[in-house]
């Protein structure tokens, strides 16, 4: 249902398999809006890599103990 609601362009991030943790996870979390969010899933899209990935791992656990954007 949610995803009938998604503009053309947003369907973009459905591209990109799901995974433990995202650059929306260690960027902010909740304080960022859909639209931003659809953003770094589709620029991960066309960046993704091992650096990138390692990147965002790293960033991961100071993000989840800082607890800053959870809800």
């Amino acid at each position: 249902e949610e995803v009938k609601k998604y503009a053309p362009w947003q369907l973009q991030r459905l591209s990109v398999r799901p995974g433990l943790t995202c650059l929306w996870q260690v960027s902010g979390r909740s304080e960022i809006g859909f639209d931003d969010w659809v953003r770094m899933d589709i620029w991960y899209l066309r960046n993704q890599g091992l650096l990138t990935d390692l990147k965002i791992l790293a960033a991961t656990p100071c993000s989840v103990l800082s607890g800053k954007g959870a809800y």
